[in-house]
C-alpha cells in the first residue's frame, strides 16, 4: 500500500512509463447471461502493465458487460479473471477497488449538488483510514488526513486543468468538463488499472482531443494500465496499444490496431465492408 508521501509523488512530473510490462490482468472464458440472452460467450483476452488495451465492437456486443465482469458489478457464470496472478471466480466491486481497479462508467454518475472538488475527494473514500465519526468533527488525525488528500485532490484538479471550477457544483458543468471531473475521481482512487467506459462519448472535437491527451499522459506520466472502451474509430487506432473486439458477445478479434484493421471478421462486423 503507497503512503500518503509516495501518493503525492504521483502528481509530479515523471520520465514516461511507457515502457509495456508482463501481464497484470487476465480474463478467461468468461460467459455471461441473463436469463436466455447471453451477453459474453467465452472471451478470454489479457492485458500488460502500462499498455492501453482497447474493447470494441457495434451497439450490444457486450462491451460494458465485459467490463462489468471485471469491476465485481456483474457476476459471470462461466470463466475467471486474474489480478496480479491471484485467480478469482467473482470480485466484488469493492475488493476490485481495493486491489487497485478504477472505473469510470458511460453514463456519469457523479454528484451534481456537490462542487467539482468534494467529488473527486470521494474518490479518496478507500484511503481514508480514520473513522466517520472522527471526519464528521475534523479533529486531530481527522483534520490532517483531510489535509492530505484534499492537496492531492488539487493535484489532480491541476493536472486536469479544471482550475476555475473546482468549487462550481457539477451540474452546471458543460459536458466535457463532467467527463474530467470523473476522470479525477477515478484517478483519485491511485488505480494500477483504469477502466474507461466511453470517456470521449458525447464530446465535440476538440473536448475529444483534450481527453485523449488525458488518456495518454495518465499512461505516460503516472504509468497508469488502460482498458478503453471507445466507438470512435480514430481514437481507437491512434491511441491503443492492443485491441480486443467483441460482437454479440463473441471475441472476433484480437491483436495490435493494424492487425485488427486488417481483419476480414472484423471489417465485416464492426468497420463495414465499405472500408
Amino acid at each position: 500500500m503507497n503512503t500518503m508521501a509516495e501518493s503525492m509523488a504521483m502528481t509530479a512530473p515523471a520520465a514516461p512509463a511507457r515502457r509495456i510490462g508482463e501481464v497484470i490482468l487476465e480474463v478467461r472464458n468468461i460467459s455471461l447471461a441473463f436469463g436466455g440472452v447471453k451477453a459474453l460467450s467465452d472471451i478470454s483476452f489479457d492485458v500488460r502493465e502500462h499498455e492501453i488495451r482497447a474493447i470494441i465492437g457495434p451497439n450490444g456486443a457486450g462491451k460494458s458487460s465485459m467490463l462489468n465482469c471485471i469491476n465485481g458489478v456483474y457476476t459471470p457464470q462461466q470463466g475467471s479473471i486474474t489480478f496480479r496472478g491471484q485467480t478469482f471466480a467473482h470480485m466484488n466491486s469493492r475488493q476490485v477497488a481495493e486491489m487497485g481497479v478504477a472505473r469510470t462508467f458511460q453514463n456519469l454518475a457523479l454528484f451534481k449538488g456537490m462542487n467539482v472538488i468534494d467529488n473527486i475527494m470521494s474518490g479518496r473514500n478507500l484511503k481514508m483510514k480514520t473513522n466517520l465519526f472522527q471526519q464528521a468533527i475534523r479533529w486531530g488525525a481527522a483534520e490532517r488526513e483531510e489535509t492530505a488528500h484534499r492537496a492531492f485532490v488539487e493535484r489532480i484538479i491541476d493536472f486536469l486543468e479544471i482550475q476555475a471550477w473546482r468549487k462550481t457544483p457539477v451540474g452546471r458543468l458543460p459536458y466535457g468538463l463532467q467527463k474530467r471531473v470523473d476522470l479525477g475521481r477515478a484517478l483519485a482512487m491511485e488505480p494500477q488499472v483504469l477502466l474507461l467506459d466511453e470517456p470521449m462519448a458525447g464530446m465535440n472535437v476538440e473536448e475529444k482531443q483534450d481527453m485523449c491527451r488525458f488518456v495518454l499522459d495518465v499512461n505516460d506520466e503516472f504509468g497508469t494500465t488502460i482498458v478503453l472502451i471507445e466507438h470512435d474509430m480514430g481514437v481507437v487506432m491512434d491511441i491503443s496499444d492492443r485491441v480486443v473486439v467483441l460482437d454479440y458477445g463473441r471475441k472476433i478479434g484480437d491483436g495490435t490496431p493494424d492487425e485488427v484493421r486488417a481483419n476480414p471478421d472484423v471489417i465485416a462486423a464492426y468497420l463495414g465492408t465499405s472500408h
